[in-house]
């Protein structure tokens, strides 16, 4: 089923990546999405090697809940800062610099010697993470003006595939080498990527500045994100975050505690889960053309809510094999609702505005962890994934009363 999935994926991303080509923007788009794919990867790799960093540093699951809500809650701090630091810099520098700090972090964050210096540097990693993520959209936003909604799509597919692959391969080289070694192997290629995107990726328009007061600057930004539309896009956009946060924090450990697999098992289930969500990501960007954003939206937060509801009352690999790859679609709602909130937006205050709303939505999201930890420490593991697919279904409420975008 992962070989026929990754077939499929392989031939739908020729057919999205056609029209990105030419004027040099393909090594661009190539350069962002191979960044977003080793930043999300390397941060989705962290779930799989918790339980050596358990302990390695004699932690329980509500202090490794707390580490990754440390790197989503930093990451969602950033994003409000990176998109005012890209008006004032230009997304390209911020870019460089996301990979900069990621790379660097991810050095410290391999040799850390105590625990207190692991959260430090953990949070280091949600930095990096939280600089990249405002400025991918909208750097592709004005490299791709008239196909931003493909290139999003397919970059965030491309993460995607970084967090099927790497698990897959910590999942197997920790055995051997160690959860420092295997969090280490990162460094060199987002290195080597961080001079790829220096070298390729365009510089952009600075946003001309104005002598605004900040109190009519701050009025901007709220006026700008208190739309019905942006509500509403957000409102959804932020449970099934924690959906997501939650569920991809312990599912390699609730794969391995309670349902009894081994951890190379766990860990290509787990990547199974991201592969399903490439292939959810670049099939929703493309529907939305035919469909609209609402139809498209509640349907694949639908998809994922029976499966989720399922997963404790399963045992066997074939029956939660088919029930992770459909949790997985629930994946293709980023880039719709990416594209959807930074459209709806007025173009003025966009960069500040949606920095601003990823920093909120982020932060709600990121306790998804801590939630599943302290009821999987109170036995509650099978309780913790009842209401993340309950909290999934909430979604695709919320989602119907989406109202589409007039047409420019």
């Amino acid at each position: 089923m992962l070989v026929t999935i990754a077939v499929r994926l392989k031939e739908r991303i020729e057919h999205v990546i056609a029209p990105l080509r030419g004027d040099g923007r393909g090594w661009a788009l190539v350069a962002i999405a191979v960044g977003w794919l080793l930043i999300l990867g390397t941060r989705i790799t962290i779930p799989v090697l918790l339980p050596g960093i358990k302990a390695t540093f004699d932690i329980d699951n509500a202090t490794a809940g707390f580490t990754i809500t440390v790197i989503w809650a930093v990451y969602g701090l950033s994003q409000f800062p990176a998109g005012l630091l890209s008006n004032r810099v230009g997304d390209r520098n911020v870019l460089l610099a996301s990979l900069a700090v990621m790379t660097l972090s991810i050095a410290a964050l391999a040799a850390a010697p105590l625990f207190g210096v692991f959260l430090v540097t953990a949070a280091l990693v949600g930095v990096g993470n939280g600089l990249y993520g405002p400025t991918r959209g909208t750097l592709l936003s004005s490299i791709y003006p008239d196909n931003d909604s493909a290139a999003i799509g397919f970059t965030l597919a491309v993460g995607s595939l970084g967090a099927a692959a790497l698990p897959i391969l910590a999942g197997a080289a920790v055995t051997r080498l160690g959860w420092r070694t295997t969090i280490a192997g990162a460094v060199p290629l987002l290195l080597a990527t961080t001079v790829l995107a220096w070298r390729v990726v365009p510089p952009t328009a600075i946003p001309a500045t104005t002598e605004a007061s900040t109190g009519r600057r701050l009025r901007g930004l709220l006026s700008a994100i208190s739309r019905r539309r942006v509500i509403l896009g957000v409102g959804g956009k932020t449970i099934r975050v924690f959906v997501f946060q939650g569920l991809t924090a312990f599912l390699p450990t609730y794969l391995i505690t309670v349902k009894g697999f081994d951890e190379v098992t766990a860990s290509v289930l787990f990547a199974t889960l991201f592969v399903s969500g490439a292939a959810a990501q670049i099939s929703g960007g493309r529907a939305v053309t035919r469909y609209g954003n609402r139809l498209v939206l509640v349907a694949l937060a639908a998809v994922s809510v029976l499966p989720l509801l399922a997963l404790p009352f399963l045992s066997g690999l074939v029956p939660i094999t088919v029930v992770i790859v459909l949790a997985g679609v629930q994946l293709g709602i980023a880039p719709v609702t990416n594209t959807y909130i930074i459209n709806a937006l007025p173009p003025a205050e966009r960069n500040g505005a949606w920095g601003l709303l990823r920093t909120g939505y982020f932060l709600i999201a990121s306790t998804g962890s801590v939630f599943v930890g302290v009821l999987a420490d109170e036995g509650y593991f099978d309780s913790a994934v009842l209401i993340l697919g309950g909290l999934l279904a909430v979604v695709a409420i919320i989602f119907a009363f989406l109202p589409e975008l007039p047409k420019e």
